[in-house]
């Protein structure tokens, strides 16, 4: 089990954690065992407790059968945090990254950008930039769907430096300009812990 005491803190690393309602889930059991949460945020848990082995045992499983994994390796827990930080940097801060990402993942997560790289390359099988482009890509179309945006508003929002480059980054990731997506709708949405 992945945790970081401090005192009688346990910091849980778990993977596919990536929107609001997975933090409810994860806090919802978390108190079910019975366990004093401190906080619960994209890709991590803290809880008031030592986690015995048993709890500890009990806690993955529960975990598992929802979805999600507890990562217990400082890779997986580095890869974990670069998707957090990305999924984050898309779809909950209002106006887009306005920073370099290599310069916020370096920063955050207090590693060398070309360390981080290959990391992800290594163990993903793709680069931090497709993954970021992914998630854009997801973040389009749910815009694209919720209809209250024009492109140009989306292509601003996400720090496109045109329409012209969304339109064309979206169509070369899904075979489908944005009009044509906009027709289809919610159907071609994947989740985001399947990007």
């Amino acid at each position: 089990m992945a945790n970081r005491d401090i005192g009688q803190m346990t910091t849980l690393h778990i993977k596919n954690m990536v929107c609001n309602r997975c933090i409810l889930v994860v806090q919802n059991e978390l108190e079910k065992l019975g366990l004093q949460v401190e906080s619960v945020k994209l890709g991590e848990a803290t809880v008031a407790d030592t986690l015995s082995s048993e709890k500890s045992a009990q806690l993955e499983e529960i975990l598992v059968s929802l979805g999600f994994q507890v990562i217990d390796d400082k890779k997986g827990r580095i890869i974990a945090e670069i998707k957090r930080i990305i999924i984050e940097l898309v779809h909950y801060r209002d106006e887009g990254q306005k920073n370099n990402l290599s310069d916020v993942l370096s920063r955050e997560l207090h590693h060398d950008y070309n360390y981080l790289s290959n990391l992800f390359s290594e163990v993903e099988g793709t680069t931090i930039e497709k993954y970021l482009i992914a998630q854009k890509v997801e973040r389009v179309k749910e815009l694209l769907v919720y209809d209250e945006l024009s492109l140009s508003e989306i292509a601003f929002k996400l720090n496109y430096s045109s329409v012209a480059y969304l339109s064309n980054q979206f169509k070369k990731v899904t075979g489908l300009t944005p009009s044509q997506f906009k027709k289809i709708g919610e159907e071609k949405r994947t989740p985001l812990d399947q990007v």
